[in-house]
């Protein structure tokens, strides 16, 4: 299994917020920080904007902020927005799967059943616990914003 660049990017994205929670994050900070490219990126905020996870302010002082607690963001919420869209094998889309033994395969089943238990423990992981007392994140994130 491996995770999209969008995943990716959108918990980089999050841990930036909450290692800097206070102040209005611009898009090319948190590009900078994380190595990543502010057109990919925006595409991922503008996501996690419409999900919830963080707030957009428009106009001179505007930029992004946590739209709620690091502690009421769990990794398994922001993963199912994120990879939701793709399905883990062929088999779990049956309008295009064409897979010819899926009428007696177990393995999706037990796929399933692994994918359950990937998003159960992920449930368990907030954002918080992944950024507070974290001195290396801090280090690497912590508020020193970009200026235009």
């Amino acid at each position: 299994m491996r995770l999209t660049t969008r995943t990716n990017l959108a918990m980089r994205t999050l841990m930036y917020c909450a290692v800097n929670t206070g102040r209005n994050i611009r898009t090319s900070e948190v590009a900078k920080a994380t190595n990543a490219s502010e057109n990919h990126l925006g595409q991922v905020i503008n996501m996690l904007g419409q999900t919830g996870f963080i707030e957009t302010v428009r106009g001179r002082g505007g930029g992004i902020r946590l739209a709620r607690g690091a502690e009421d963001i769990t990794v398994g919420g922001v993963f199912r927005v994120f990879e939701a869209g793709a399905p883990f094998a062929e088999c779990f889309n049956a309008e295009e799967c064409t897979c010819p033994l899926v009428s007696v395969c177990r393995l999706k089943g037990a796929l399933g059943e692994a994918l359950a238990a990937f998003y159960r423990s992920l449930d368990t992981i907030t954002l918080e616990s992944l950024v507070k007392d974290n001195n290396g994140l801090e280090k690497l994130l912590g508020n020193t914003p970009v200026t235009a």
